[in-house]
């Protein structure tokens, strides 16, 4: 008797969300070093994905919304190279809440994992932004390749707080649905097609995501001085003066961050863990209510009599 062939059909929701949380147990209990190497990895490739995109949108000539659309799908690389490949992503890793809500992830170790993944994207990010401004690939195209990537630059720290904020929200939703879906693929094709639409999405529309701008912002802020550069730009050096690494910071990175983990904290994971996981016995607010209720309970009326004493 033969056995039956593997299902090739899609996981159901609720086992996605099975899947998602076993992975944050995963995550969450990785050796610091490893983390580390793997978040590394993910910076780089994100940088990758959005070295790729500039160089689709210089002199694309297909007009605004292709030419973002262009550039969407190409960046799309960077998440299939995480996903398929294998790293430690911070805005993916935001889906970790999904385990910590179900109470099998600790606080400190989620934010164990955030944190040294946030720093270990950071790094591979910036090195491979310095790696791309050492290669001298902005000159091609007559420096028009440095021109893209100072005006990307350029025009994400022009935002408010709020603004900025509020554009990483909704990039992060959309980062965290395509690694969602990716929990329903059977198959590295299946995989790939589900990372694409929203990853190309997020770009296109002009979402703000954290760790791509850790390579977009130090690339062109290395980029600003040089004058055929601003020349291809068509922009003059008191016009790019507040592209400085303060504003990358204040008026970029941290709200976009914060953005992110709102996006993807809120919109998405602890939305699907209320959907599909929430009636869990042990999850970490059914906890927290059993704490509460006795005590609750206990100090009630305090002053009335009890039936002995009248």
């Amino acid at each position: 008797m033969m056995d039956e062939p593997a299902g090739l059909d899609a996981y159901a929701p609720a086992d996605m969300a099975a899947r998602v949380e076993a992975g944050g147990v995963t995550k969450a209990n990785l050796d610091t070093a490893t983390v580390l190497a793997l978040a590394v990895l993910a910076g780089a490739f994100i940088a990758l994905g959005a070295n790729f995109a500039t160089i689709v949108l210089t002199d694309s000539g297909l007009g605004y919304g292709l030419s973002r659309l262009a550039g969407g799908l190409v960046f799309s690389l960077g998440l299939i190279l995480v996903l398929v490949g294998g790293a430690e992503l911070f805005t993916g890793n935001i889906l970790m809440v999904m385990a910590w809500a179900s109470g099998k992830v600790s606080t400190l170790r989620l934010l164990r994992n955030w944190a040294v993944v946030y720093a270990g994207n950071f790094i591979g990010a910036l090195a491979t932004a310095g790696g791309v401004y050492l290669s001298q690939q902005w000159t091609f195209a007559g420096y028009r390749v440095g021109a893209t990537a100072v005006t990307i630059a350029h025009a994400k720290v022009q935002y408010d707080f709020v603004a900025a904020f509020m554009l990483g929200v909704f990039c992060n939703a959309l980062v965290c649905l395509a690694v969602w879906l990716s929990f329903s693929a059977r198959t590295t094709t299946d995989k790939i097609l589900a990372i694409i639409p929203p990853i190309a999405a997020f770009v296109a529309v002009g979402f703000e995501h954290s760790i791509a701008n850790m390579y977009f912002i130090p690339l062109g802020l290395w980029l600003r001085a040089d004058a055929r550069v601003l020349e291809m730009a068509g922009r003059s050096p008191e016009q790019v003066a507040d592209l400085t690494w303060m504003r990358f910071f204040g008026a970029n990175l941290l709200p976009v961050t914060l953005g992110n983990l709102v996006g993807g904290g809120v919109l998405v994971a602890a939305v699907y863990w209320f959907v599909y996981l929430r009636r869990r016995p042990a999850n970490r607010f059914v906890r927290l209510w059993e704490r509460w209720r006795p005590r609750k309970r206990l100090s009630a009326n305090p002053s009335r009599p009890t039936a002995e004493k009248q």
